[in-house]
């Protein structure tokens, strides 16, 4: 257990920043569903025709490449992924805003949570059973899946643990380099943003492994086994916080 830190949210009610809350519970549920993210990225570049779903910075980049002719860059795609990313954030913002609750992690947001997850698992048991995709259907999975990444940041966001957005790790390295006792600081939290570097990492070689042997929809099976693990244990570490309320 441990105070609550300036990273916390500043939407929480002085009452609820005044109590203890179970961080480490929310940053090993946060880090579980990083993995998943590094899980479907891996699926959706090496499955999707190299786009990204969860980590937004490559799809821009990509973007500006295919724009000035680069070949088989699909800027479409990279497209669609940005704006659908985009707009899941909305919509997942949206839902959890509407709550009056101060804690850490709403049930809306939980319920969000739980929405996504199953939305992931339904795209891959039909991908499954589709089995060899066209370019059209590229396009619609790569949609759906940035759109559900999306909302899932949203969701986790209210939590307020700066390392651990769960879709982008490029922040924690430079959060972990400049608060590193080699740049004067303390290295304050240096185990936890390791730990994410190292759960996206890893969620990634797992789905590429399950990608090039059986396939994108085993691999798209398994991120979703572990989204719905990290659920699991948010819905536990937030019902941990509201037994110290």
């Amino acid at each position: 257990m441990s105070v609550v830190t300036s990273s916390s949210p500043a939407a929480v009610a002085p009452a609820a920043a005044a109590v203890r809350w179970p961080e480490t519970r929310y940053s090993i549920a946060l880090l579980v569903m990083t993995a998943a993210t590094g899980a479907v990225d891996a699926v959706s570049y090496l499955a999707l025709d190299r786009v990204f779903t969860g980590n937004m910075t490559g799809n821009v980049l990509f973007i500006a490449f295919g724009v000035i002719g680069i070949d088989d860059i699909p800027v479409l795609n990279n497209l669609v992924a940005l704006l659908t990313f985009m707009l899941g954030a909305v919509v997942g913002s949206r839902i959890i805003r509407r709550t009056a609750e101060t804690i850490h992690l709403p049930l809306r947001s939980i319920v969000c949570l739980i929405g996504t997850t199953a939305g992931a698992g339904v795209l891959a048991t039909v991908w499954l059973f589709v089995g060899e995709l066209t370019e059209p259907m590229f396009i619609v999975i790569t949609g759906i899946l940035a759109f559900l990444l999306g909302a899932q940041a949203a969701s986790v966001k209210p939590i307020g643990i700066r390392d651990l957005s769960t879709v982008v790790v490029t922040m924690t390295m430079v959060n972990l380099s400049t608060d590193s006792r080699l740049a004067g600081g303390k290295g304050k939290d240096w185990l936890r943003r390791i730990s994410a570097i190292l759960a996206m990492g890893l969620g990634a070689l797992l789905a590429a492994l399950l990608c090039t042997r059986v396939g994108g929809p085993i691999a798209l099976l398994a991120a979703t086994g572990l989204m719905a693990v990290g659920v699991v244990l948010l819905a536990l570490a937030r019902r941990r916080e509201l037994a110290l309320l």
